[in-house]
């Protein structure tokens, strides 16, 4: 092998362990901050179904079923408990009333501005140095992993 084929294959091995650690002490970092925070009766996953909602969109159940890809039962169950939890509203879609829209409360909104700055933070820190040709190459290699992992979950 060259040398050039074996710093490609530092790389992978570097950008694969790298994906690993990122993921894990993001959510690490998620669940330690919610247990600190006021929202100690969130968990990782009921937040980024509030992060999913979103602030303005009123999506429909159907909606964030399709984007989150779990079952109508299992996202049923997880809007009851943010629903009680005082996170989230279900409000009847005014054209047409067979749909349920979802929205957030204030206590939602607050915990969504949260999260948002964090991973707002996490991408400046990950661009820091980047032009915008770097930027848009950044982009591009997220999309393609965002593809990968839409084939591989609808296998």
């Amino acid at each position: 092998m060259n040398s050039t084929s074996d710093e490609i294959k530092d790389d992978y091995n570097f950008i694969s362990e790298a994906l690993i650690d990122i993921y894990d002490q993001i959510m690490r970092i998620e669940e330690s901050e919610i247990r600190k925070s006021r929202f100690k009766d969130i968990t990782a996953k009921e937040l980024h179904l509030i992060h999913t909602i979103g602030l303005h969109d009123r999506k429909t159940t159907s909606e964030v079923s399709r984007v989150l890809k779990l079952s109508k039962g299992t996202l049923t169950a997880n809007l009851n408990n943010l629903e009680k939890k005082g996170y989230i509203i279900r409000m009847i879609n005014q054209q047409d009333r067979r749909i349920i829209n979802l929205g957030l409360t204030s206590k939602g909104r607050l915990l969504y501005r949260a999260h948002y700055a964090f991973h707002r933070q996490l991408v400046e820190s990950c661009l820091k140095g980047f032009d915008g040709s770097d930027i848009r190459k950044m982009r591009q290699a997220l999309v393609n992993v965002e593809k990968f992992i839409d084939e591989v979950s609808s296998k």
